[in-house]
């Protein structure tokens, strides 16, 4: 089955505090649910891929102010059916920065989340099961340009925290990345 492979990354994945516990277990009880899980017509919800990205010393991290959600957010996406979350994850990273140099640091999850997105036009409010993995880049790359993206930045821990109130982008900062 197409989705036994998230959910053994799922089954595997230690969640870092009660919070996320839930999430994660509402996870994988949407996906065993969800045969279409992967896909953005099933209108209650869908399997996304997000990439967390850090410098190579570990001390920023990349964000991405999202033109429609019009928040500091890390790049990510819809799945589109693909149940390989993992290439979600770089690809949406690839299109919404323009960066070549990530790399990937581990195949395992780093931090599961659900958050509501607002109803838009024909799209009712829905959930989006984000699926995040833990990357690296070179600040010093240039950035490319999307229609999606206000704006990238890269983010010491510590601005990052005093200026962004998500409070999944403060528990992923919040994480020991080695």
């Amino acid at each position: 089955m197409y989705r036994n492979p998230l959910l053994s990354l799922l089954q595997q994945y230690s969640p870092v505090d009660t919070h996320e516990q839930t999430m994660t277990q509402e996870t994988i009880d949407f996906v065993r649910a969800n045969p279409n899980c992967f896909d953005r017509s099933l209108l209650v919800g869908h399997i996304t891929g997000s990439a967390w990205i850090c410098s190579p010393d570990r001390r920023q991290v990349l964000l991405i102010h999202h033109r429609k959600l019009d928040r500091w957010l890390q790049p990510g996406g819809h799945a589109d059916g693909d149940p390989d979350v993992v290439a979600v994850a770089l690809r949406e990273a690839q299109e919404e920065t323009g960066l070549t140099s990530l790399k990937l640091l581990s195949n395992a999850i780093f931090d599961v989340d659900i958050h509501e997105i607002p109803a838009r036009k024909n799209v009712p409010a829905h959930l989006h099961y984000d699926i995040r993995f833990l990357f690296e880049a070179d600040p010093a790359e240039p950035f490319g340009n999307s229609e999606e993206i206000r704006n990238i930045k890269w983010f010491s821990s510590e601005n990052a925290e005093q200026q962004i109130n998500e409070a999944s982008i403060l528990r992923m900062l919040r994480k020991k990345v080695h």
